[in-house]
């Protein structure tokens, strides 16, 4: 809980260690169209499978890819609240993973300027890697970001969206952020 009550979905500093040997992170961004309403979704594990953290959110009308990478810029932009050594991210976007890879070539310049963000942070890393999985091995970070793209078509006066404006959590019918 924060001072004024509210759950975060991040975890608390007083109750986690600061430093992490290695967090796998899985992130994903969710156009309704192409480009259309969306959104991000992103999960932080420690390598033994503990969550540190998730989160959604919605980020308007973009295309896919934008929202892919903007995804894993806020991901990033989270581990910089912790000393981490290594960073694994998982993602199931090919043209992300092989663009970080040095394989494909940024061509869109929409993408640009968040490909070299991404390379930058990354690069403060000891150890990082970008894996491609299949959308079934990412999909809480799949739910998350099609949840936040739900969210982008609610209209602006209508703060609570689709769904009470809860987070998915869980498969339990869970609602709100967890704190870990």
């Amino acid at each position: 809980m924060d001072r004024d009550g509210e759950s975060s979905a991040v975890r608390d500093p007083y109750r986690c260690p600061i430093f992490f040997r290695e967090l796998h992170v899985h992130v994903d961004g969710a156009a309704k169209g192409n480009p259309g309403p969306a959104g991000i979704g992103v999960v932080v594990r420690t390598a033994d499978g503990e969550k540190v953290a998730e989160f959604a959110m919605p980020i308007g009308e973009t295309t896919n890819n934008y929202a892919e990478y903007t995804a894993l810029v806020h991901a990033l932009r989270l581990l910089s609240a912790f000393q981490v050594e290594s960073v694994v991210v998982f993602t199931d976007s090919e043209l992300v993973s092989r663009q970080l890879a040095g394989e494909y070539r940024v061509r869109e310049q929409s993408l640009k300027s968040l490909h070299f963000q991404v390379r930058h942070m990354l690069s403060l890393y000891r150890r990082w890697r970008v894996k491609h999985v299949g959308r079934e091995e990412n999909r809480e970070a799949d739910r998350l970001a099609s949840w936040a793209a739900r969210m982008s078509l609610a209209s602006p006066g209508d703060q609570n969206g689709l769904d009470g404006g809860h987070l998915p959590l869980g498969d339990g019918g869970e609602e709100g952020p967890r704190l870990f």
